[in-house]
């Protein structure tokens, strides 16, 4: 099969390439290098089925020649990170709406597949745990910059139901919870390759807020594996789903398992959210997700647990 990645150069998109190229498919990936990264896909460049196309996803012309020429899509390029949405709210959302607009027109056109991830922040200020599907979203304030990010995403969940009711594209949306492991960056505020790279130089640990938020990891080989299954499948087609894991942990329990891990002498530091993202920002005590409907199409159940990803992005991070 031939399989397009838009957003290819970040972290989730190199490792889906990589897996992709074992099973012995052919990749297209599709950056800008915005927020991607060259040292992710360097060593697959030399690839006989590897092919980098250095261009913006909203270019419909160029995008339309790489979908003609595809079997299947992954839309996987977007901001990354609360910190970046926080700065750039702007690019954002333009990035996010007019990117999705311009890779489902051109896999409608040539008839593709296509898959799109979306992320658990959709969920908003919904205190309903687990998070399922189908249920109602909360969403906060307009004025607060926070949610652009989640409100852009899932307007591009709903362009995508509309081409599936309208058009019959063959379209499937997925929300990611907490994707993490090997290369992913700190960059933009992705909290264990932050705390793991402060453990390991002796740094504090800086924990938001008072780190009783809780959230949960999926190791990005589970993430990728559920992407590459789910696009071959036309009983996915139209529908959404949670992609991640259901074993929970606080921020303030994270930090104490990676300084134990590492076996570092860092103290951890709390540092009030307004420090770092300004005044009245939000923030969610649990994201927990209901990983049923994926189960059901998939039988899906991540194999990496908590621990085994700390261990894998602590080795990384040594190396």
């Amino acid at each position: 099969m031939k399989y397009l990645i838009t957003g290819g150069a970040g972290f989730i998109g190199s490792h889906l390439a990589e897996s992709l190229l074992e099973q012995n498919h052919e990749v297209t990936v599709l950056d800008d290098f915005s927020t991607g990264s060259h040292d992710n896909i360097g060593p697959l460049e030399q690839h006989p089925r590897f092919q980098l196309v250095v261009g913006d996803v909203r270019d419909r012309n160029g995008v339309k020649e790489l979908v003609k020429n595809a079997d299947r899509v992954f839309h996987l390029a977007s901001a990354v990170g609360v910190k970046l949405i926080i700065e750039h709210p702007i690019k954002t959302i333009e990035n996010i709406l007019e990117g999705a607009s311009s890779i489902f027109s051109a896999c409608a056109r040539y008839r593709k597949p296509v898959l799109t991830t979306s992320t658990s922040e959709a969920y908003g200020k919904s205190s309903q745990i687990p998070f399922s599907e189908d249920q109602d979203l909360l969403i906060g304030a307009p004025n607060k910059k926070r949610w652009a990010y989640a409100c852009s995403k899932v307007m591009d969940e709903f362009l995508a139901f509309a081409y599936w009711h309208e058009q019959r594209l063959p379209v499937i949306n997925v929300r990611l919870f907490n994707t993490v492991g090997p290369r992913q960056t700190g960059q933009y505020g992705m909290v264990i390759p932050t705390l793991v790279r402060q453990a390991l130089k002796q740094e504090a640990l800086t924990v938001f807020g008072d780190g009783q938020q809780k959230r949960c990891f999926c190791h990005v080989k589970d993430v990728c594996s559920c992407l590459s299954q789910l696009i071959e499948r036309p009983s996915a087609f139209g529908h959404l789903f949670n992609i991640g894991s259901n074993e929970e942990t606080s921020i303030l329990n994270l930090a104490e398992r990676i300084v134990s891990l590492t076996q570092s002498k860092s103290t951890i530091r709390f540092v009030p959210y307004e420090e770092v993202y300004g005044q009245g920002f939000d923030d969610m005590q649990r994201r927990v997700p209901d990983l049923g409907k994926i189960k059901n199409e998939l039988g899906f159940q991540a194999s990496y647990d908590l621990e085994r990803i700390l261990t894998d992005v602590i080795e990384h991070e040594s190396a």
